[in-house]
């Protein structure tokens, strides 16, 4: 079946600055839930996802074999004319990835498009009123490098997607008239050159949602999506050995179609072979009736039926130990009684993390944005508070953190008593009232068991909630310590914590670390 455009999306200028605490309450809740079930990273000593990882059967494994599990969200923009991840109008973009860490999200995938190498291209609607302020002037790549540098500060993983060729819409096959596959190698080549060495960066997603006429070991240089991913994927890899390929399906294999890129059907016959082993994880999409409608929706043992057609199009990988399967989007705005019921049986299919740990498949939901026009978010259409209902569709499915990636910190040094820094970072000041952000780094060589944060505002700042820490405060003077989940930290990783205050006006104060 063919697949309508999904995406709405949104190119407007920077919008009136809504102050964030209304909605981090829902945030901090949902946190809550997720570290009482023990999704969110707990004992940094024990942490998995260090280093580069490759692949072993259905599993991804990290540099020292411990299995991991993708769970994440897709925050789109850099594909679109704004040339940049929407919000940014309307949010610091380090509040926001830590608000995705705060909700037990380990991964984000980065939609672009190949305009954003293309030179006189620019950011646009940014808003640099006491927030994103280092963004100022920067190109779409050079924004891309300061999300992917604080993502990994955060423990958090990325994956870039070559969502379209240009700003102008999705494409069937990979490359077009304007666009060629010349340029398609050229461009993941240069990402893959860019991001050598930080393992942030695990790998790329190479072209999203290849469709009609698309095709799967058809044998067509033209058309053979399945050719068209090895010479990719070893161009990538001629670069960066290290970074792990994801290779989306087809819409039609041996006239059975399904969703956009949600076709693995030829896997099994015809699988991506690479001049390096163990790289390849294969992704699918799937979607609900908020997307399209397709003819299992309306069969009468829906959704009794569902995991029987996830087995035919892309389970079977996984199930089979051939690779491991990526449900890079799957999304709804859950708005019909279908839809919900679908959400909860692909949950229960990708296989709960309490009872499989990371012998699961791997997944981002679509979307963190709001503004996706079929889907909606888990953000709302203010940008901050969180659809706690779609959120908590997910818990079950949540992975632990990673330690700090490579390449975004510059780390710290220590004799074998516990070290730590702090850094402050006012996120969102709108007079009354502001949010702010404090990231806790293990500078030592011994790991964190607690740590403890103290500052002192120069005026009448005081603050009215917090999140991931508890404090106390006597007059200008706040002492923040670590949440019960988060103080344990490795040597060399981060966690973070934030709080709202008020008044706003006020500048950054010195903190100081201590830790034990």
């Amino acid at each position: 079946m063919f697949r309508s455009m999904r995406r709405a999306l949104c190119t407007a200028a920077a919008a009136l600055l809504i102050p964030l605490g209304a909605g981090l309450g829902a945030a901090t809740a949902a946190h809550a839930a997720t570290a009482a079930t023990g999704q969110e990273s707990t004992a940094a000593g024990t942490a998995a996802g260090a280093g580069y990882w490759h692949t072993s059967g259905r599993q991804i494994l990290d540099a020292a074999g411990n299995p991991v599990r993708i769970a994440g969200v897709n925050w789109f923009g850099f594909e679109t004319g704004n040339h940049v991840v929407h919000g940014l109008w309307s949010r610091d973009y380090k509040s926001m990835i830590d608000q995705m860490k705060s909700l037990g999200y380990n991964t984000i995938r980065l939609p672009y498009s190949d305009d954003v190498f293309k030179a006189g291209t620019t950011a646009d609607s940014i808003n640099f009123n006491n927030m994103n302020t280092d963004l100022q002037g920067l190109t779409p790549l050079q924004v891309m490098d300061k999300i992917v540098a604080y993502a990994g500060q955060d423990g958090l993983k990325v994956i870039l997607d070559r969502h379209r060729p240009d700003s102008g819409g999705q494409s069937a096959l990979w490359y077009t008239s304007a666009v060629p596959e010349s340029t398609w190698i050229a461009d993941l080549k240069a990402l893959a050159s860019r991001y050598k060495g930080q393992d942030t960066v695990i790998g790329i997603d190479l072209h999203n949602e290849p469709h009609d006429p698309a095709c799967w070991g058809c044998g067509d240089q033209a058309t053979d999506w399945r050719l068209a991913a090895e010479r990719a994927g070893d161009a990538v890899l001629s670069v960066n050995p290290s970074l792990l390929i994801f290779v989306e399906g087809v819409q039609t294999v041996d006239g059975v179609s399904g969703w956009w890129g949600g076709n693995l059907m030829g896997v099994g016959q015809y699988p991506v072979r690479l001049a390096v082993a163990n790289r390849v994880v294969y992704s699918a999409h799937d979607y609900a009736t908020s997307v399209a409608q397709q003819s299992w929706f309306s069969d009468p043992a829906f959704p009794a039926n569902m995991p029987g057609v996830w087995d035919k199009y892309w389970g079977y990988v996984f199930k089979q130990n051939i690779a491991p399967v990526w449900v890079g989007e799957f999304g709804t705005t859950l708005q019909s009684t279908v839809d919900q019921k679908w959400l909860s049986a692909l949950v229960s299919y990708l296989r709960p993390t309490s009872t499989y740990g990371a012998d699961g498949f791997q997944w981002t939901f679509w979307s963190w944005n709001p503004d996706s026009g079929d889907t909606g978010g888990i953000l709302k259409d203010d940008w901050q508070t969180v659809d706690t209902v779609k959120d908590g569709y997910l818990t079950s499915i949540k992975a632990p953190g990673f330690p700090a990636g490579g390449g975004g910190d510059d780390g710290g040094t220590g004799g074998s008593a516990p070290a730590c820094t702090a850094a402050y970072t006012v996120s969102d000041d709108w007079g009354s009232g502001f949010n702010a952000s404090v990231t806790v780094k293990n500078s030592g060589t011994a790991a964190l068991k607690s740590w403890k944060v103290t500052w002192t505002w120069p005026g009448a700042q005081k603050i009215t909630n917090i999140w991931n820490a508890s404090y106390t405060q006597s007059g200008a003077t706040v002492t923040a310590v670590n949440a019960a989940h988060n103080g344990a930290v490795a040597p060399g990783a981060s966690t973070s914590f934030g709080f709202g205050g008020a008044p706003g006006g006020g500048a950054a104060p010195v903190v100081t670390c201590t830790a034990s």
